[in-house]
């Protein structure tokens, strides 16, 4: 799966890539960004989605861990919130009792500079990491989906709107499967998109089956 990232490009960058991107106030452009982000840590980033509003490019920062729109206790969710990092790309393809199937159209992308994977090697205590990256590429996007909870702030008790994000895995191809060699969840990868189907991924229209299968299969 993928539980770490990096990102260490300074925002204002985000705009050389998608030249009408909005950036929501609620995001400081001296976001301190990190060499290593770890997923369990539920941090925010900066996350590019389609606002549904006013059908611009937004962006804004979100928590690393989808928390259900139904969810009505966010505390109470914590411990399941490991298991929403990522989400599984034959569920959203295929599985319609799948919550990743029924947000599947709330579509975002992740900026990352790269991503961390860790190899088991047999005799060895400890797994070997691998920092991996598209060469000649500063930042790149992996695909996402989005939740957005309303939660009652602890000062005021009005309700505000919580924004989460996941990951999208597949089945990882023959070089991360030498990579990601072990645990529960070993032989996935994250999606690594060209810029064509990055910019279809937030297009501003839902995806049809033909489109979804060609973008995450």
């Amino acid at each position: 799966m993928c539980y770490d990232i990096s990102f260490t490009v300074e925002l204002r960058v985000l705009g050389d890539y998608f030249p009408d991107l909005v950036f929501d106030e609620q995001i400081a452009f001296d976001f301190e960004a990190g060499t290593h982000i770890i997923g369990h840590s539920h941090g925010n980033h900066p996350i590019i989605f389609r606002n549904r509003d006013d059908h611009q490019l937004h962006c804004r920062l979100m928590e690393w861990g989808c928390i259900p729109f139904y969810v009505k206790d966010v505390k109470g969710f914590a411990r399941q919130r490991t298991s929403m990092l990522n989400a599984r790309s034959e569920r959203i393809l295929g599985d319609k009792s799948s919550y990743w199937f029924k947000i599947r159209n709330r579509r975002c992308l992740v900026p990352v500079k790269g991503i961390y994977e860790h190899r088991a090697i047999k005799g060895w205590k400890k797994k070997v990491p691998y920092f991996i990256t598209i060469p000649a590429q500063p930042m790149f996007f992996l695909p996402g989906l989005y939740s957005v909870v309303e939660t009652p702030d602890m000062e005021t008790g009005e309700l505000q709107q919580l924004y989460t994000y996941t990951i999208i895995t597949r089945a990882a191809n023959g070089l991360m499967k030498n990579i990601h060699n072990d645990g529960d969840n070993k032989n996935r990868m994250p999606l690594f998109l060209t810029k064509e189907l990055s910019d279809r991924w937030i297009a501003d229209a839902d995806l049809t089956e033909e489109e979804f299968s060609k973008i995450l299969d």
